[in-house]
């Protein structure tokens, strides 16, 4: 149960109702400071519509730090999202297997963003040799992208943990294809 309360856009300030409009139990949540959720839903935005990385490779990395923090909602929020962007079955299956250690049939650009979003959430920061592996697919600007979409779904994925922000029902369908070791 959430440690704050969901709010409703009748419970807030008109000026800020637009941001209840993905109505999920985070950004319900986050609400409770309303300038603190703009600023969130802002890089959030940017992140999502306006980043020039690739968006099934940017899903990828988001999805690699969701399965990696057993994070219920972010994964499975991010495999719907993910979809709409490109991610396959696929593709998840292969981000199983890396995390893993087990070979898959992603392309090696993909194997190179989850190890760097792998690295990013165990052990801080990306290694020198994977970042160089990565720069070998992608722009300065798609390598700032890519490290700062990572660093803010590591973010994310405290604030849905510290919060204890409820996965809305449609979204635990997505363990039964899915299931991530460790959650219930």
């Amino acid at each position: 149960m959430a440690r704050l309360p969901y709010l409703e856009a009748d419970q807030v300030a008109p000026e800020y109702r637009d941001m209840l409009k993905r109505n999920t139990n985070l950004h319900k949540l986050l609400i409770n400071s309303p300038d603190m959720a703009r600023a969130f839903n802002g890089i959030g935005g940017y992140i999502r519509f306006k980043s020039k990385l690739d968006p099934r490779l940017r899903e990828l990395a988001i999805l690699q730090v969701g399965w990696m923090e057993k994070s219920e909602y972010e994964f499975t929020h991010h495999v719907k999202i993910g979809r709409e962007f490109g991610v396959t079955d696929d593709d998840i299956a292969g981000l199983m297997a890396e995390t893993d250690g087990r070979p898959s049939t992603l392309e090696p650009q993909a194997k190179a963003i989850l190890k760097g979003a792998r690295e990013m959430v165990r052990e801080l920061a990306i290694s020198d040799v994977t970042f160089a592996e990565i720069k070998q697919h992608l722009s300065d600007e798609h390598m700032v992208d890519l490290v700062l979409t990572i660093a803010f779904y590591c973010g994310v994925v405290r604030v849905l943990a510290t919060m204890k922000i409820d996965n809305e029902p449609y979204y635990k369908e997505v363990l039964q294809q899915y299931p991530i070791p460790g959650v219930n």
